[in-house]
């Protein structure tokens, strides 16, 4: 469906916190090889590779000056105008431009929204929303939790969780921070504001739980190796060096799910993957995925819902 088609016609209600786990309703093309379905149920309805994808709303929040862009450095001293223009294009042209090519697939996903930009851009927050996509935590302003006293992170997370829930009627259990970088008390808080799983840790290629506050806490593994924003800025990269990254890391994932639980992130920011050509090779790598047997895209609150009640996922103390 046409974003704009959406945004006149859509009654869809907000997602709420208490619905109960769905699985995303994704056609699933028969591979053109033939694969041997794991015997051992790794997934829901035996599943063989979930791929959850990651849509990065930060457009808003970033600081006047010392934004990260493609721009040289700048004296501190003087306002960077266009660096604001390419964060502006993560709101005008790059989220709406994923939105259409996400429904065109007929894929969900998760997009870890600033408090900042949601406020700036209430409409937009809303719409993702409304198409189906889960609003996640990502702080409330744009600056690094690592630095952060208890109550300064605890504040800030309150304040994410209240800007996102009264502009998009649903709230968020999911948690990623600047740069992965959290401090030995982000879970903790984030476990008592009612958030159920974060993102912060690449150390696995599946779902897995950790023992916070004497209760299970999950991580749905995020990714530096499949993320837009390191893949294409330090170093940068071809849109086809790109894709071709994403097949062979598939391809290796799908194989070992043949006998153990795999699962493949993926990450995309606003101004970065939402560029018309790199839509073009995301689609093109969700249609490559989808033409094989077994392969389902998750949102990351489905996955987290799943592994905390899941009997054999991996738990680290």
């Amino acid at each position: 469906m046409n974003r704009r088609v959406f945004i006149t016609s859509t009654t869809a209600a907000a997602i709420g916190l208490g619905s109960s786990p769905v699985l995303p309703k994704v056609t699933q093309a028969q591979g053109r090889e033939s694969v041997k379905t794991p015997t051992q149920p790794f997934w829901p309805d035996k599943a063989r590779l979930v791929i959850s994808v990651s849509m990065q709303f930060e457009t808003g929040a970033q600081p006047d000056r010392g934004a990260g862009s493609p721009f040289p450095p700048i004296d501190m001293k003087y306002p960077d105008l266009p660096v604001q223009k390419w964060y502006e294009y993560g709101f005008k042209e790059g989220v709406p431009r994923m939105l259409d090519m996400w429904d065109r697939v007929g894929i969900k996903v998760t997009s870890h929204m600033v408090g900042q930009a949601v406020e700036k851009h209430p409409e937009l927050a809303k719409e993702i929303v409304d198409r189906g996509h889960e609003a996640a935590g990502h702080g409330q302003t744009w600056e690094p939790q690592y630095s952060m006293t208890p109550e300064q992170e605890r504040a800030g997370y309150q304040a994410s969780i209240d800007t996102i829930q009264r502009v998009t009627g649903t709230r968020p259990v999911g948690f990623n921070a600047f740069w992965l970088r959290g401090t030995p008390n982000t879970l903790g808080i984030l476990q008592d504001l009612g958030f159920i799983y974060h993102i912060d840790d690449i150390s696995r290629d599946e779902p897995f739980t950790v023992m916070v506050n004497g209760k299970p806490f999950a991580v749905v593994p995020y990714t530096i190796r499949n993320n837009d924003i390191v893949g294409f800025d330090s170093p940068a990269t071809t849109n086809a060096g790109y894709l071709q990254d994403l097949k062979d890391d598939f391809d290796v994932l799908y194989t070992e799910a043949g006998t153990r639980r795999r699962m493949m992130s993926i990450s995309t920011h606003d101004r970065i993957s939402g560029i018309p050509g790199r839509v073009k090779l995301v689609e093109e790598f969700i249609r490559y995925a989808q033409k094989q047997k077994g392969v389902v895209f998750m949102r990351k609150d489905e996955i987290a819902k799943w592994a905390l009640s899941a009997p054999n996922v991996p738990h680290e103390s």
